[in-house]
């Protein structure tokens, strides 16, 4: 039997402890209503005995402490809530137990922005990882030496787990069912709690806000230009001319400011926009592309898939409301 620890970090979102939970035990309902024994063995691992989350709103009660568990197969850090360095910081207690469990063979999953705990043991130094898209900026200053993965659900590096944003955990949750026990019992999961099995992308949710958490004032000026400048045809050239910087050493510097090339900041942001219009207007798609300072159809359509995982007209029809009824009335 496999053992699953929860761990109960202080300031943490209820949901992300409950969820695991509730779907493991569950599995071990389907298995044996299949005539097979249970595989795991769920327990809520605290530093006390009693958490409370929400300002005390909700109170959790671990099933043992953390000091009592020597052993476990598989360890999940729900999400973390409020000022993400504070939680990492009351929750350093939990850092080295992690540490020494997966030496000792555990797997560890990270949920939603639980990432940044996995983070702060520093096992995911050198590895990719995957985190909810809106904390993305504070990742990277926080762990510079960790691979964030933009858009991906799961990302899996060497016993390592960790999943996108908000409710794309549960893809995690399947994945790690189908990895423990078989698919069959994954895609049951998969149709009682009503998840998209095999979902990898989270892209089509990712709202881009460049970084400017910096004191780079030209390369912020250049951001600032870029996003007042959607419908211009802007060239890398041009911005470095304009803040009298060289080409190369305004690359350097605008990547290692944003995280971002002068040209992917210039797509992304310009992807952005297309994005509100295709959301909220009756454009067609070769409007939107003019409006965003594309000319070629097949350009435009290549970056906007590259960033949001869907086609321009994919995207209008799931997102925006009257192209939708259309759909439906058709």
């Amino acid at each position: 039997m496999k053992h699953i620890s929860i761990l109960l970090p202080r300031e943490s979102i209820l949901a992300s402890i409950a969820d695991p939970r509730y779907m493991f035990t569950a599995v071990n309902e389907f298995l044996e209503a299949a005539g097979k024994p249970p595989m795991f063995q769920v327990q809520l691992v605290g530093l006390e005995k009693e958490i409370k989350l929400n300002n005390g709103a909700f109170s959790v009660h671990a099933d043992v402490l953390l000091k009592d568990v020597k052993k476990t197969d598989l360890v999940f850090i729900p999400a973390l809530s409020g000022e993400l360095k504070r939680a990492v910081e009351i929750n350093k207690e939990f850092i080295p137990w992690i540490i020494k469990q997966y030496n000792n063979g555990a797997e560890i999953a990270s949920l939603c922005i639980g990432s940044f705990l996995l983070a702060s043991t520093g096992l995911l130094n050198g590895k990719e990882c995957s985190s909810h898209w809106l904390t993305a900026n504070e990742f990277r200053d926080m762990f510079p030496e960790v691979t964030l993965v933009d858009g991906r659900i799961i990302t899996e590096e060497q016993g390592l787990y960790s999943s996108g944003g908000a409710s794309s955990y549960w893809n995690l949750l399947v994945y790690l069912v189908e990895k423990y026990t078989d698919r069959e019992t994954a895609i049951l999961a998969s149709k009682v709690f009503a998840i998209e099995i095999d979902r990898k992308s989270q892209s089509p949710f990712i709202m881009f806000n460049g970084q400017k958490k910096h004191e780079d004032e030209p390369i912020k000026k250049a951001q600032e230009f870029i996003e007042h400048n959607v419908s211009d045809r802007i060239s890398v050239e041009d911005l470095a001319l304009k803040y009298a910087i060289g080409k190369r050493h305004f690359e350097r510097r605008f990547k290692k400011a944003t995280n971002n090339t002068p040209v992917e900041y210039i797509q992304r942001v310009k992807i952005e926009a297309a994005k509100k219009h295709l959301e909220t207007s009756t454009k067609n798609i070769n409007e939107v592309m003019y409006d965003v300072g594309y000319s070629d159809t097949k350009s435009f359509r290549t970056v906007f898939k590259k960033i949001t995982g869907l086609s321009p007209i994919d995207y209008r029809n799931k997102y925006n409301r009257e192209a939708f009824g259309n759909r439906i009335q058709a």
